[in-house]
């Protein structure tokens, strides 16, 4: 997982990935379900004490969290083009 975060260049790095893609870290689950969001993350994603977060999942490639304003922004977005 370093690799992932870490991005040197060398034969056996991985290429850094394209601009607004990141890789933030390992996060471990509590005992009660719950992920500490890395400083990093909340930082480019604005996250702040108190938003509320959408939780997404495909169960091919796994869960994504979305701020709920940003999410029904989208929402509404969909319905106006119908």
């Amino acid at each position: 997982m370093d690799e992932l975060v870490n991005y040197e260049n060398g034969p056996d790095s991985l290429p850094v990935p394209p601009k607004g893609r990141h890789a933030f870290g390992v996060v471990k689950v509590g005992e009660k379900g719950q992920i500490v969001i890395p400083a990093k993350a909340r930082k480019v994603f604005d996250i702040q004490a108190g938003d509320n977060l959408i939780v997404l999942g495909d169960e091919a490639q796994g869960i994504a969290l979305i701020k709920e304003k940003d999410f029904m922004a989208m929402v509404e977005e969909v319905r106006k083009q119908k």
